[in-house]
């Protein structure tokens, strides 16, 4: 895992351990559904921290006889277990337990501003980890949008974060609300509609997330403009004629595979076929460091002949 993104997610873990405490205190005194809605959802971020922990400590293994490309896609797949998480011991939960108080209100009697306190805390603590990521996120973003980010990203742990704390920021500001209307009116229905807003929040995020993560698993190209600085590079090489055509594929996060077929020349001796394709190699890993793996294979080019397979860089995913 990436030096930004693992600060981010121990900021994070440590900011929501902190949260959890709190705010399970604060639901044993008052009895809130928005507050045991809000415990749940930092008890689900700290242990989908931990996975994303766990994913990138086991990404590093050594490439096995089974696995011979090594192990980077854990880090996607904890990722998505992360989702699966937060759909379903976050947002269903939230849900069910907004639905429970809304049918059978109750009203908080006892200990009335101690969720408030605790939420306004947590909120505080909550923008110290957002900011974290925030920052992170800007060091290798690079000018793009944060949607464009969040859907382009080929490492997980920085959008994961940044939609869990985004997340967790706006069902704070619910939970507020409904414990706030609730103390006010005395009325306990606003306490549950408080956490069935946050139910369906993480369900949306949940959602969005799944189906980012499972874009990954299934493998996606290296981006635009890694491509573009794959296919310069390898053009630029002295023996090159042309690329017939150009594949990659991420087998992790830092790790790109890189698949070309190039065009040399008829008359081309097998010492300058070799020495081209290690050219190729050099300048390739020079101008993209993620391309781990390369497979150059030589051929002829046939003026008038369409292969099959055209090089071309390819467009933001469609998931």
């Amino acid at each position: 895992m990436a030096g930004g993104g693992t600060k981010a997610v121990v900021a994070a873990l440590l900011a929501n351990t902190g949260i959890a405490i709190t705010k399970f205190g604060a639901w044993a005194l008052t009895g809130s559904a928005s507050m045991l809605a809000e415990s749940i959802h930092s008890v689900a971020d700290a242990g989908n921290q931990a996975l994303l922990l766990l994913g990138g400590k086991r990404a590093k293994r050594e490439a096995t006889e089974l696995h011979q490309f090594g192990y980077g896609r854990e880090r996607y797949v904890y990722s998505f277990i992360v989702a699966i998480v937060l759909f379903s011991v976050g947002g269903l939960f939230a849900l069910y337990e907004g639905y429970h108080k809304v049918s059978h209100p109750e009203a908080i009697t006892e200990w009335k501003w101690v969720p408030v306190a605790v939420l306004v805390v947590a909120i505080v603590l909550e923008s110290l980890s957002f900011r974290t990521a925030i920052v992170e996120t800007n060091k290798v973003r690079h000018g793009a949008s944060w949607s464009n980010f969040i859907r382009n990203a080929r490492s997980p742990e920085l959008p994961v974060i940044l939609l869990e704390d985004f997340a967790a920021l706006t069902g704070l500001v619910l939970a507020l609300a409904g414990v706030v209307l609730s103390l006010a009116t005395g009325n306990g229905i606003y306490d549950g509609l408080g956490s069935m807003s946050i139910g369906a929040l993480l369900v949306v995020v949940a959602i969005f997330l799944a189906i980012e993560m499972k874009s990954l698993l299934i493998g996606e190209s290296a981006t635009r403009e890694a491509s573009e600085r794959i296919t310069a590079a390898i053009e630029a090489t002295t023996g090159v004629d042309r690329i017939i055509h150009l594949k990659t594929l991420h087998i992790g996060p830092e790790e790109v595979l890189v698949a070309v077929k190039i065009a040399v020349a008829e008359t081309a001796d097998a010492k300058v076929v070799a020495d081209t394709i290690n050219a190729v190699e050099r300048a390739v890993r020079e101008a993209e460091p993620t391309s781990v793996h390369i497979y150059v294979e030589p051929d002829i080019f046939v003026p008038g002949y369409e292969p099959e397979e055209r090089p071309v860089a390819p467009d933001a995913p469609s998931h």
